[in-house]
């Protein structure tokens, strides 16, 4: 999958661009606050139908303006894809597909497979056990539409059964029927998730130490509730405990993914350059999982990934990403320093553009 063509007006700070893409590697130049990391995040958007630092819509939107456009176009198995999303103050955003409006959003999700590489990912290892969860999902989703819809029935069923926990509803019948939905559902996302990590693990730690030259050792550790027992046996014993404190205690919303270094958490051990490394090799794992399991390579996007990094591991980090094993590349850094290095490693097609204050140019090499 190529993205061809960007078009993006009044997303955040970048006012209008239009941008001819390279099939292989796009690199973005500029001081920090310009705008870089917001391109990349657009073409998140198109991919995810939100933005990947969970900006709320209505600051997406420039502040001076009262409407915003994402378009892509792609080139999708030698198919054609156009992709078209609009937003207005105060208007529900509209989302199209060949210039046909999708539905529900969530028909959309995988279509457009793509990983990205961000400083914001250092929330997985320091922040709360949602962000690591959301990982999970990010990836499973992607090409899994049962997972998907399996994850949007157990959350509409866990929103109903907290909110009559917080009202001390009584409604037993009603209770039995959200808890055998949170059950069967839950068991499915539990059973892949549970799967993805067994197939995960090798290629994450393949990665981690083919960029840090060491005998280190990392993991991923899945703990689930759902390992002590049927879910809704759990909730049915449980039920007047949960209306005490007014929201549901046991589920797959309580999962955990424990992120280790030579057997100690994380983000207990671990230097920034170690964090780094963890974090990168993480998703450079989830890109080969997506290329396995699905029917096209996805798009890259590489944030600013050479900080805190030393010169070995930059240097493994190039080697990879500009192997064959990866497709279309956008990357972003304040200088040209590491980005001479990779566009001397590849040896193919790339384009070069600057962004300064929102506005981006292409770039003679």
């Amino acid at each position: 999958m190529i993205l061809k063509e960007l078009s993006v007006l009044n997303y955040k700070n970048i006012t209008h661009a239009g941008i001819v893409c390279s099939s292989k590697l796009n690199c973005f130049l500029g001081n920090n606050g310009m705008g870089k990391t917001n391109l990349l995040d657009a073409i998140y958007y198109l991919s995810f139908c939100k933005s990947h630092i969970h900006t709320p819509e209505k600051q997406i939107i420039h502040k001076e303006e009262d409407i915003c456009v994402v378009q892509g176009k792609y080139d999708y198995n030698d198919q054609s894809e156009d992709i078209f999303c609009a937003m207005r103050r105060g208007q529900r955003k509209q989302f199209k597909r060949n210039q046909k409006a999708y539905e529900k959003l969530s028909e959309h999700i995988g279509l457009l497979p793509l990983v990205i590489v961000s400083p914001d990912d250092s929330e997985l290892i320091r922040g709360g056990s949602d962000e690591r969860r959301r990982l999970l999902d990010v990836i499973i989703s992607q090409h899994d539409k049962s997972y998907l819809h399996a994850l949007i029935q157990y959350n509409k069923a866990l929103m109903q059964r907290n909110l009559m926990l917080k009202n001390q509803s009584s409604d037993k019948t009603l209770y039995e029927v959200l808890e055998m939905q949170l059950s069967m559902h839950g068991r499915l996302i539990y059973e892949k998730r549970k799967n993805l990590i067994e197939e995960f693990v090798p290629l994450f730690a393949d990665y981690y130490q083919t960029i840090c030259q060491s005998a280190e050792n990392v993991s991923l550790q899945y703990i689930s509730q759902l390992t002590k027992g049927p879910l809704d046996v759990q909730l049915s014993a449980n039920r007047e405990r949960e209306r005490i404190v007014g929201y549901t205690l046991y589920g797959i919303h309580k999962d955990e993914l424990e992120m280790m270094l030579d057997d100690r958490l994380m983000r207990h051990v671990g230097s920034q350059g170690q964090n780094k490394t963890f974090l990168i090799a993480l998703k450079l794992a989830q890109y080969t999982f997506l290329t396995v399991h699905g029917t096209t390579k996805p798009i890259l996007l590489l944030d600013d990934i050479f900080d805190k990094l030393d010169a070995e591991r930059v240097e493994q980090i190039i080697q990879l990403v500009s192997g064959d094993q990866f497709g279309q590349i956008f990357m972003t850094d304040t200088n040209r320093k590491y980005l001479d290095r990779i566009l001397l490693t590849i040896n193919q097609d790339f384009s070069l553009f600057k962004i300064e204050k929102g506005e981006v140019s292409a770039m003679n090499e």
